[in-house]
């Protein structure tokens, strides 16, 4: 072969990695660690470790026996909020201890993918970076294929489905302060079902994001965490750092994601039919609306 087109290939080569590296493909979660343990002891060693690692535990729940979620902040990811229009949805993220068998899985949300998904004005790497630092990285799942950032910030499920800028209106207050003080008092006390887990307040912005816990029975089953998590979080690498769902205050009005999309997000791969499909969890996306609105309307 002659120099010329050894030249040539050398540089198709280059223009094929360099393309393959733009289309990154991004997934929902991060494996960080799966082991002996028991779940109270990893979720204090994970609280100490990102401690050290420069971020804020903002709060934690159990919402089933065997799982434990905590939610944490640093100064970056409350920046990038601030700079993102309904940034506050990326504002934190969950980190997840899961017993699985006799194992424990440690997760936590990509969040390089959670950027993208929210349309962030900036993709989070360095988040990312921090937080496998502090707790370790083995692999990403959550998605067989996963998708470029390009996908990520056009996505919905399907067509007719909700995108991010397809959210649900849930109230509407006379001031940014009336909406937060009242939406902190209602999660807190926790009506229907719906209680506050945390709260994070965007510096310089009017918006502050919730999260809650989903709590139901009977008639209600259909918008609470673990009948959710039972029907659609089936694989071997548990998917429990989607919990909490978020409630946003942005000005003097509240939302949250529709659910077609914030499960969808989390779950891209799930079939819409058969077992352990979306048609199983049919009525939950507008059971968790009424829910949440319930809890949050004046």
């Amino acid at each position: 072969m002659s120099i010329k087109k050894l030249l040539v290939s050398a540089c198709l080569m280059l223009v094929a990695m360099g393309a393959q590296a733009g289309d990154e493909l991004l997934k929902p979660f991060v494996l960080a660690s799966k082991g002996a343990g028991t779940v109270a002891e990893k979720a204090a060693e994970a609280k100490s470790a990102l401690t050290k690692g420069g971020f804020a535990v903002v709060g934690d729940y159990s919402p089933y026996a065997g799982a434990e979620i905590i939610i944490v902040t640093n100064n970056e990811l409350k920046k990038n909020a601030a700079d993102s229009e309904y940034g506050g949805y990326g504002a934190i993220q969950r980190v997840a201890i899961t017993q699985v068998g006799k194992e424990i899985q440690v997760s936590y949300t990509n969040p390089v993918y959670m950027a993208n998904m929210y349309r962030m004005k900036g993709d989070l790497s360095n988040v990312a970076a921090e937080l496998a630092k502090a707790l370790g990285k083995e692999e990403d799942f959550g998605s067989a294929r996963g998708m470029t950032a390009r996908q990520a910030r056009k996505y919905h499920y399907m067509i007719g489905m909700e995108y991010f800028t397809d959210p649900s209106l849930l109230a509407t207050y006379g001031s940014h302060s009336e909406a937060v003080q009242a939406v902190d008092s209602k999660l807190t006390a926790g009506k229907g079902g719906v209680s506050k887990v945390y709260r994070v307040d965007i510096p310089g912005k009017e918006e502050s994001v919730f999260g809650v816990s989903l709590k139901g029975s009977g008639e209600n089953k259909y918008m609470d965490d673990q009948y959710i998590m039972n029907e659609i979080d089936f694989q071997p690498i548990k998917s429990t750092a989607y919990l909490p769902y978020e409630v946003l205050v942005s000005g003097n009005k509240v939302y949250a994601l529709y659910a077609r999309f914030r499960i969808a997000m989390d779950f891209p791969d799930l079939h819409m039919m058969g077992k352990n499909s979306f048609m199983n969890i049919m009525k939950s996306p507008e059971a968790i609306r009424m829910a949440l609105q319930n809890a949050v309307q004046k």
